[in-house]
């Protein structure tokens, strides 16, 4: 039950900064959202933490910030891999898993779980 709330969160979220920001993100559907949101939520269980360790070294000589990249590459890989998911580029996908990670946790922090 809480895997399905955090889904649509996610994807109500992708869909927000796609209303909001239509250059950095466009979803051309409700299902694309929600396949989007179902497929960063597996490559960020599965891939992400395979590329945080291997760019440890760079992650901690940054400061952390190395870490917003990767986000920013997960995005990115959705786009790639999701049809009706549209994301402008390496600098849109930073951008854009900046503010849906800030939107989802706005909605987790306001919505009752």
């Amino acid at each position: 039950m809480f895997f399905l709330f955090r889904l649509l969160i996610h994807m109500v979220a992708i869909l927000i900064i796609a209303y909001l920001l239509p250059s950095v993100i466009r979803v051309d559907g409700l299902l694309a959202a929600l396949v989007a949101a179902f497929l960063l939520g597996i490559v960020n269980a599965v891939v992400r933490p395979i590329l945080v360790i291997l760019t440890f070294p760079l992650t901690l000589l940054t400061f952390g910030l190395f870490l917003l990249v990767i986000n920013g590459l997960m995005l990115w890989l959705v786009a790639a891999l999701v049809r009706g998911f549209h994301v402008n580029g390496f600098w849109g996908a930073l951008l854009g898993s900046i503010l849906i990670s800030i939107v989802s946790w706005m909605l987790f922090r306001f919505l009752p779980s």
